[in-house]
C-alpha cells in the first residue's frame, strides 16, 4: 500500500520529472495550446482518444430526401409558418427571418444612470440590441448540401454573401440603419440543432459587434502593435512552411485544422492575402472559395461516411469600427463540427470544459492528416 505522503507527492524526485521532461510526446502526454485569436489556453489530451466509448451516440438519419417537400417552409413557391409564400426561386434566395433574434422595430433601452455605490449599479450591466435577421436559400432543391452543390452554384452562394454585405454595408454608411456587423453562418445537420434540412444558412446583421469578433479584432489589433505584422498573416506563412496542419489549400485559400483547435475535426479558412471582407473578393476570390469549400466539406463527409454535422462561420470587417480594427480585420471562415470518433459519437463540452477551460482529445496534427488524406472530389456517396 501506498502512504498518505506518497499519493500527495507522485513525483517523489527532481530526477523523475526531468526523466518525463525529456520523454515529452505531443501525440500522448497532455498540454496546453494558446488560442491567439481569443486569448485562451485549450487543454489538449490526446492520450484520452484511446479509452472505450459508452457514452451517448447520435441518431444518424439516413432518410433520402426529395429534390422538393411541398411541407418544407423554403423550398420555392411554399407557404411559410407565417403565412408568406416564397417565390418560385431558382438559384439562391435571400428573406427575413421569419423569427429574428434581433429586431429594428423595438425601443431603444435607456439605462437608468448607474449608482456604483450600489450593488445592482456595479453589477446588473445592460446594453440594447437591434438589428435584422435573414434566412439565405443556398439552392431550391432541398436535398443538397453544400458538398453536394456545383461549382457554379456555389458562386452563387458566395456571391449572395458578398451581395448581403456591400447592401447592408450601405444601408449602415448612409444612416437608414443603425448596423454595425453581419454574421453569416451556418448551422448543418440535426445534431446543430438545425431543424429543416434544405440548404440554406443564415445572416444577423446587428448594431453591435458580437463579443467572439470583438475579441478576434482585439487580439489581431495587440498582436500588429507588437509585431508589425498581421496575426493571420504570419500564421498562414507559418503553416505553409510546417505543412503539419494544412487540410487543402489553392491560389486564393487555406484550409487548416489550427493549432489551438478545440473541436476533434475544427478548421479554420484563412485568405493568404490581406482580404478584410467578401467586399474586397475579386471573381477569382469568389471562384476559389466556392472551390475550396466544396472540397472541404467533401471530405467532411467522407470521414465517417456520413453527412457531417457542423457550425461555420464567416468572420471578416465590421461596417463599423475603429480604423485599427478595421484594418487589422482578415477574411476567415470557423468551422465547428462535434462528431469525434465516427458518425455517432459526438463531443459534448461539459465538467472541466464548462467550469474550467475548452479541451480535446486528440492533437491538431493529428486530425489534419486525417483530413487531408480523405477526397475531397469523390463524395462517398458516389464511391
Amino acid at each position: 500500500m501506498h502512504s498518505m505522503e506518497h499519493l500527495l507527492n507522485p513525483l517523489t524526485s527532481t530526477k523523475t520529472y526531468i526523466e518525463m521532461s525529456q520523454q515529452f510526446d505531443f501525440t500522448n502526454h497532455s498540454h496546453r495550446r494558446l488560442n491567439l485569436l481569443t486569448n485562451k489556453y485549450v487543454l489538449c489530451s490526446p492520450h484520452r482518444a484511446k479509452r472505450p466509448w459508452q457514452g451517448a451516440k447520435e441518431d444518424i438519419k439516413k432518410t433520402a430526401l426529395p429534390e422538393y417537400d411541398p411541407k418544407c417552409y423554403l423550398c420555392p413557391g411554399n407557404i411559410r409558418a407565417t403565412g408568406d409564400v416564397n417565390p418560385k426561386y431558382e438559384a439562391t434566395y435571400v428573406f427575413p427571418n421569419d423569427y429574428p433574434a434581433v429586431r429594428l422595430d423595438q425601443p431603444d433601452y435607456v439605462e437608468e444612470e448607474a449608482d456604483e455605490k450600489s450593488l445592482k449599479g456595479r453589477l446588473l450591466k445592460t446594453e440594447g440590441a437591434k438589428g435584422k435577421c435573414f434566412v439565405i436559400c443556398f439552392s431550391p432543391k432541398h436535398n443538397l448540401t453544400i458538398p453536394l452543390m456545383s461549382q457554379e452554384e456555389l458562386v452563387r452562394v458566395v456571391n449572395t454573401w458578398q451581395g448581403l454585405y456591400k447592401d447592408l454595408l450601405t444601408e449602415s454608411q448612409s444612416g437608414a440603419a443603425p448596423y454595425k456587423y453581419l454574421q453569416i453562418f451556418e448551422n448543418k445537420g440535426f445534431a446543430m440543432g438545425c431543424s429543416n434540412p434544405h440548404p440554406h444558412g443564415q445572416a444577423w446583421c446587428l448594431d453591435i459587434v458580437p463579443s467572439e469578433v470583438e475579441d478576434e479584432l482585439n487580439n489581431m489589433t495587440i498582436y500588429r502593435q507588437k509585431h508589425n505584422s498581421h496575426l493571420l498573416g504570419d500564421y498562414v506563412q507559418l503553416e505553409i512552411s510546417e505543412k503539419e496542419r494544412i487540410v487543402v489549400e489553392n491560389d486564393s485559400f487555406l484550409v487548416v485544422v489550427p493549432y489551438w483547435a478545440l473541436w476533434p475535426f475544427e478548421t479554420l479558412l484563412i485568405s493568404k492575402e490581406h482580404l478584410r471582407s467578401t467586399q474586397d473578393f475579386t471573381e477569382k476570390h469568389k471562384s476559389d472559395l466556392a472551390s475550396i469549400l466544396k472540397v472541404l466539406t467533401t471530405k467532411y463527409d467522407n470521414l465517417f461516411n456520413t453527412s457531417f454535422p457542423y457550425s461555420m462561420g464567416i468572420h471578416q470587417a465590421p461596417f463599423k469600427c475603429s480604423d485599427e480594427h478595421k484594418d487589422n480585420s482578415w477574411f476567415h471562415m470557423h468551422f465547428y463540427p462535434p462528431l469525434l470518433r465516427s458518425a455517432t459519437v459526438k463531443k459534448f463540452c461539459v465538467g472541466f470544459e464548462m467550469l474550467g477551460e475548452p479541451q480535446r482529445d486528440l492533437t491538431s496534427e493529428q486530425a489534419a492528416v486525417r483530413l487531408r488524406e480523405l477526397s475531397g472530389e469523390d463524395h462517398y456517396m458516389n464511391q
